[in-house]
């Protein structure tokens, strides 16, 4: 008799990689486009997830022109509050215990006061939804790598002055094509130095190089993405015996066409080289899959037994920067998804 596999959706893990707009569900999109009398481009009105490609540069910048159309949506502190509580409810309903959402406070500042207004409203409403929901809840400010590396420090600083407000982390995001990661290393050396992780996107749109440089020159313990490290053993190697999570966004991977097939993410391959690893949403508004669905990749695609999904969820606790006493109680549960009968 076939064994039935269990409940990915119960499986406790933790939850890396998910941008802050991105996060948005598509019908919250479309109330507060109505709300405002915004005019959504059609890729993102229809019934299913926009068609992206994302490995050229014509093809980034639509990418990057659909989600700065949602955000235009995001337009007072109670639209940030609908957005951080609606991902909370997510990702608990697909057995989260433990959320860093990613966000360039920057981008929201024009209409909600200022920098430092919208980085507290946003923390604000962080705070209020993990109270609200019982999930625990942090942020990750990245810098955006097609801005000057000035803006970055500043965001860097900003950062640090608020850790004790949530803040865990420190990333940097956009093309990765653009922007070297050295000329980033102040900023993310700032970040450190106030204890904060450093957590840059890497090894997605181009190869292990852009990982390595996460590496050297920004001493990144997570790497964004990181997917690409396959390429090279040599890197495998290294991030394994750092111990750097990758936050590995299957379902995201293909929707932008750094693979053609969910079974083309080296999944397998850093799994086995012993790298560890955060599966993530990214953005599920435009990619069409929440977190719960990535473990199912895995599962479907790539041939993860329940025994190994486990350790894929383990991993994720571990590479977050959640206290010991959630950590521990993350990695009870696991154990008793495990051991208990589907």
């Amino acid at each position: 008799m076939e064994r039935v596999p269990r409940d990915v959706r119960q499986l406790p893990k933790a939850h890396l990689h998910l941008h802050f707009t991105g996060s948005m569900r598509p019908t919250t999109l479309l109330e507060l486009a109505d709300k405002y009398g915004v005019r959504l481009p059609d890729a993102l009105t229809g019934a299913e997830p926009p068609k992206l490609r994302a490995t050229d540069e014509r093809g980034w910048f639509r990418f990057q022109r659909l989600y700065d159309a949602a955000r235009s949506c995001l337009r007072e502190p109670e639209d940030i509050q609908r957005l951080v509580r609606e991902a909370a409810e997510e990702d608990l309903a697909d057995g989260s215990g433990w959320l860093e959402i990613q966000v360039d406070p920057t981008s929201y500042a024009p209409r909600l006061g200022g920098l430092i207004p919208a980085l507290e409203v946003i923390l604000d409403a962080v705070e209020t939804a993990s109270r609200d929901t019982g999930l625990g809840m942090r942020v990750l400010v990245a810098a955006n790598r097609m801005k000057h590396p000035l803006d970055a420090r500043t965001l860097a600083r900003l950062a640090v002055r608020y850790a004790d407000r949530g803040i865990v982390g420190f990333g940097l995001s956009n093309d990765e094509r653009r922007g070297m990661a050295r000329d980033f290393d102040r900023a993310f050396a700032i970040a450190r130095e106030g204890g904060l992780l450093a957590a840059p996107h890497g090894g997605e749109l181009t190869g292990p190089a852009s990982v390595r440089d996460c590496l050297d020159d920004l001493e990144a313990t997570r790497i964004g993405h990181g997917v690409r490290a396959a390429e090279d053993p040599r890197l495998l190697k290294r991030l394994a015996d750092r111990g750097v999570t990758c936050e590995v966004c299957p379902a995201s991977n293909v929707a932008l066409g750094v693979y053609e097939k969910p079974e083309d993410v080296p999944l397998r391959t850093l799994f086995e080289a012993g790298v560890p690893m955060a599966l993530g949403a990214d953005d599920p508004l435009l990619f069409g899959s929440r977190l719960a669905a990535q473990y199912e990749i895995a599962r479907r695609h790539h041939d993860f037994d329940d025994a190994e999904l486990a350790e894929l969820a383990r991993q994720s606790v571990r590479g977050s920067a959640a206290p010991q006493d959630i950590k521990a109680k993350l990695l009870s549960g696991v154990d008793d998804w495990l051991t208990t009968a589907p």
